[in-house]
Formats: structure tokens, sequence, C-alpha cells
């Protein structure tokens, strides 16, 4: 263990940096972060995912250690990190040359569309699930790159969950116009990474304001792992609205969100629920057309049920 202990504080000592401009703090940072992962439970084997709560730390550590005019890019570690030993890149299918391509990688969009994960050496990531050598590996990266500032640095995940709370409420309490200017501010800035961890509470948020349950079938599964089968679905699309608020949101199951996404399906201002003509299907207990007229679920909550004006935009604009 010691010797493999040696072997990472070296290779982590030697982190191929742009030295250019000052010591990029980029790869130290995202290491602190996914070591963090694992200290938290979040991860415990070698694939890491771009998930929320990664991103959330790396904003959180680089916002405490960061103190250089360096821009805050996740992207830009997760794919240059390859170029050191211990970290490779899985593509997702399809996107097997866009390796090749280092400059679209500077867009965490890019990034997360064409990369399913890293993955770390095996030996590194059993020294990151083990407590003591977690806590050496974090100390040696901020010992050697955050001299300055290291006694800002928060080992619990505090400031990751009060990010996260933060968000959950502009998405539940925030009106949507405010939060459309929000967006729009943030894509102006081109901050990709805060826009995604809107996105990713989204899709957790309503949900569960839903009870996990789709608001046409009924359809609700309590899975023992981590896996949803139920979708959280924009009713005006946010390419459209930039909107990820509680009000332009529904939640379906997979069949009936990508019916109501194609325009098959939309909901009238009665909250019923009207199905197109345009198409033809087999009469089976899993026709779409059974759900003519049915009334769909509401929140708890009136402040959460979706805008009316937003389902007519839907009826407008989408349906066929």
């Amino acid at each position: 263990m010691q010797d493999l202990i040696r072997k990472y504080l070296k290779a982590f000592k030697k982190l191929r940096i742009d030295r250019a401009h000052g010591i990029a703090p980029h790869k130290p940072i995202l290491l602190i972060s996914v070591l963090q992962t694992f200290q938290n439970g979040i991860n415990n084997n070698q694939r890491i995912y771009i998930t929320p709560e990664l991103v959330a730390l790396f904003k959180s550590n680089w916002n405490s250690l960061v103190t250089s005019n360096h821009d805050c890019r996740f992207a830009l570690p997760f794919y240059h990190l390859c170029s050191d030993k211990f970290w490779k890149l899985i593509p997702k299918a399809g996107f097997e040359n866009i390796l090749q391509l280092s400059a679209s990688m500077r867009s965490f969009a890019n990034l997360n569309t064409a990369i399913d994960c890293a993955i770390i050496a095996e030996e590194l990531s059993e020294l990151m699930k083990e407590n003591r050598s977690n806590e050496i590996l974090i100390q040696f990266l901020l010992d050697e790159y955050f001299p300055n500032s290291k006694g800002n640095f928060n080992k619990s995940s505090n400031d990751q969950q009060n990010m996260f709370d933060d968000i959950e409420k502009k998405i539940l309490r925030e009106p949507s116009e405010e939060y459309r200017q929000e967006i729009k501010k943030l894509l102006e800035q081109k901050n990709e990474e805060e826009i995604f961890l809107r996105s990713s509470l989204f899709k957790r948020e309503i949900p569960k304001i839903y009870n996990n349950t789709c608001c046409i079938s009924g359809m609700r599964i309590d899975a023992t792992v981590n896996v949803s089968m139920i979708d959280a679905c924009h009713i005006v699309p946010f390419s459209v609205s930039y909107d990820d608020t509680v009000t332009n949101g529904i939640a379906l199951c997979p069949n009936l969100h990508r019916a109501f996404d194609r325009g098959l399906i939309t909901i009238d201002e009665n909250f019923k629920v009207v199905v197109s003509k345009s198409f033809k299907e087999d009469e089976t207990s899993y026709s779409i057309q059974t759900f003519e007229s049915k009334a769909i679920r509401l929140p708890n909550l009136r402040s959460y049920y979706p805008l009316k004006v937003n389902f007519e935009w839907h009826r407008r604009n989408i349906f066929k």
C-alpha cells in the first residue's frame, strides 16, 4: 500500500499541466473532487461519470481554492487528464473518433454528449476507497498546488449541498420569467456547468413532486437500485423556454414522455389528456388511446401545478 501511495504522489506531482500563465489548477481540483466522491460514498469504482455531485464539488472546490485568473471549466481537466497514464476516457457509441478532436472538448456540452465516463487505474481506485490513503492524496494535492488557500478547503460536502439547495429553491419557487433571465445570462457567460446542474436537478425534482408517479398512467415503481422509471418532462421544451421551473414540468413514464414530446398527446385547459387522431395503433391494454379525456394527477401543492399557458403553447406548437 505504501509503495502505491508513493507511486501516485509522484504521479500527482508530475501532472501534465499548462504552466504558461501560472500553474493551471484544473486537474488538481478535479482530482480532489473525485477523491471526495469516494469519501462521500458517491462513487466506489473505477468509472468516473459526469454527475451533478462531481460537477458541484468541482465548482465549490474551485471557488474556495483557486486564486488565479483561470476560468472554472470542468471539461478541460476531465478530457486532458487522459494525457496522464492513470486516466482513460470511454466515448459513447458513435463518438469513438471524438477523442482526436481536443478543441471540441473545451465545451462541457460536447464533453457530456460524447463521453460516457473516464476509467481510472484499478490500483488508484483502491487507494481512493481506503480512507487513510484517500486523505493522504487529497492533502498532497492541497499542499502541492494550493499552499496559500488550502485553509479554505471544506472537507465536508456542505458547499455542494448548499449549491443544490439554492438551485432547488429556484426550480420550485422562482417565477418563470425571472428564471429565464438567469438562464440567458448563464448562456451569455457560457456557464455550461451551471446549466447542467439546473437541468439535472429539474430531472430529479419533478418526479419527486409527483411522488415518482406518471401523472397520466399512474405507473409508479419503487426500485431497489438507483434507477428511475419516471421522467421529468418539460411542457415547453427547454430549448424554447429556458424554463426549468416546476410549473413547466410534469412527470411521465418514458413511452408517454416520447408521445408528449412528439405531439401524439397533449393536456387541455381542464388538465385532461387529449390524444391525437394523426396516428393509428393496435387496441391493447397499453394503447395511448385509452388515456383520452383522463384527468392527470397533480402535485399536492397548488403552487407546483403546471401552468395552463404552457399546455396551451404545447397544444398550439407541438400537438398534431
